[in-house]
């Protein structure tokens, strides 16, 4: 299933259990910037192409990877991987949603150098519902916008957004204000 911005919908413990291992999840990562062989995959994350077939196969079988292509190359066929859709969206029924996506962001998070632009925050804001749909909407649109792949441009970084209604108890009003 996919919606208006061709992202396909996880939804099914076999995508979660896919994508929840590390190796898949950077493969995936890598497969962003575009289709690849295995021997591709292998070299740039540094593994052997056995093994990378190997979870290229339980990303295939979950709905995730698909063949994109075949060439004949030195008497051999080369198969070029690529992802079913521009991104994936929680359904939210999934009930691993944020819990998954969040996991995730800390997997890929890299130590930042001297000089690296870096930040991460938690910040609680008082806001009504009105100001959460617009805040919600606002958001959205800024995570849609196309940053194709182009690693002479410069390097990844990665931006979790998450809106949530947050477990914080309201102090009454001050009587002495």
């Amino acid at each position: 299933m996919r919606d208006e911005q061709d992202h396909l919908v996880l939804r099914s413990p076999e995508q979660f259990k896919a994508l929840g291992h590390p190796v898949r999840h950077r493969m995936v990562n890598v497969l962003r910037q575009r289709p690849a062989t295995l021997r591709q995959l292998a070299d740039v994350l540094g593994m052997s192409k056995g093994t990378i077939g190997y979870h290229v196969r339980v990303l295939r079988e979950a709905g995730l990877v698909r063949l994109a292509e075949t060439r004949q190359v030195r008497g051999g066929t080369e198969q070029y991987f690529a992802l079913v859709s521009h991104g994936f969206k929680v359904h939210e029924d999934a009930g691993v949603g944020p819990e998954f996506l969040i996991n995730a962001a800390l997997g890929e998070m890299l130590p930042s150098r001297p000089g690296q632009a870096s930040h991460t925050v938690l910040r609680h804001l008082w806001l009504t519902d009105a100001e959460a749909h617009a805040l919600e909407a606002r958001l959205r649109t800024m995570a849609a916008e196309r940053h194709p792949a182009d690693p002479g441009r410069g390097e990844p970084y990665g931006l979790l957004v998450s809106l949530f209604r947050a477990d914080v108890p309201s102090l009454p009003q001050d009587d002495a204000s």
